[in-house]
């Protein structure tokens, strides 16, 4: 291939610049670079060059994909549509995504467990709908099946149903139940608790309870 004339840094994303035989031939995350002891003098053969320019991609997808999950946690499905999205291929996508799951950065297990404790403490909805969406995101019915087994619908359509209804609590009956019966169903709940829910509800509204 030839001999690295000049390495070079780039200020705007920190990458590494080679020049081969006085000419721009590639660039380099920071870290492949430092792992690659590359130096100016050395000799590369077109098989380096190669493995360099591979362990770069794979240096990026990995950052791509923590980046990625540095918002929230991801179900695997997630971070592969994100990585294929970015322009990454299959290969590299794989050699990442399997990282990161040894790491337990990926684990569909405890997604399932996370996206189910986020729904019930901020919104609440029916243990059918809290599964779609899981399943919606690539986790195995059986892992989602065994997230949501435990869940009451009852309980979480009372959740759910409590703090809008304190908002229509000026209401007469049949728009509160109209509106709240709705509020419910939008959030996966069948009739028989709806209709249980919103009675409960507005009883203890004429108490004073709410």
């Amino acid at each position: 291939m030839g001999r690295i004339t000049a390495l070079k840094v780039s200020r705007s994303n920190k990458r590494v610049n080679v020049f081969i035989d006085g000419s721009f031939s590639f660039a380099l995350d920071g870290e492949v670079a430092a792992r690659g002891n590359l130096q100016v003098g050395r000799h590369l053969s077109a098989e380096q060059v190669e493995k360099l320019k591979q362990a770069d991609l794979l240096q990026n997808c990995s950052k791509a994909a923590l980046h990625y999950l540095g918002y929230r946690p991801r179900s695997e499905t997630e971070v592969r549509q994100r990585l294929h999205r970015r322009g990454f291929d299959g290969d590299v996508v794989d050699k990442v995504i399997f990282g990161l799951k040894e790491r337990k950065l990926i684990d569909d297990v405890a997604f399932a467990g996370y996206w189910r404790d986020n729904r019930l403490s901020f919104k609440p909805r029916s243990r059918r709908l809290i599964k779609l969406e899981l399943r919606q995101k690539g986790i195995a019915a059986e892992t989602a099946g065994e997230a949501v087994k435990d869940l009451d619908d009852e309980v979480m359509a009372y959740e759910a149903g409590l703090k809008k209804a304190r908002v229509l609590a000026s209401l007469d009956y049949s728009e509160f139940r109209r509106r709240l019966s709705g509020y419910l169903q939008r959030r996966g709940f069948n009739y028989e608790i709806i209709n249980s829910v919103v009675v409960r509800l507005w009883q203890e509204r004429q108490v004073g309870s709410m």
